[in-house]
């Protein structure tokens, strides 16, 4: 009874850092994403002379020939909104951004 109470002590101190440990994994992955998309948009920019402010699509930067093959999925379940040139990326769940 007391290895029971014990390995349950010590799941109850383990299963928070887990989580934690998935928000933050969940972060990075969504943060580099972001970071590829802005890389592709600013690239984009330069090969097409584009000015701050000039909107970018998704069919400017994403396929097969073009920057980024496939749209990068958020692993928090969230959408990524391609903004206009010198802006930011973004993603919709809170406290993923650049």
């Amino acid at each position: 009874m007391i290895v029971v109470a014990i390995i349950g002590l010590l799941v109850a101190i383990a299963l928070p850092n887990f989580r934690k440990s998935r928000e933050v994994a969940q972060y990075n992955v969504c943060f580099e994403n972001l970071k590829q998309i802005e890389a592709a948009k600013q690239l984009f920019g330069m090969e097409s002379a584009k000015k701050n402010g000039d909107l970018v699509s998704e069919t400017d930067l994403i396929g097969p020939a073009l920057f980024i093959r496939k749209m990068p999925e958020c692993p928090g379940g969230g959408t990524y909104a391609i903004s206009p040139i010198g802006d930011y990326a973004t993603c919709t769940v809170a406290g993923h951004s650049l």
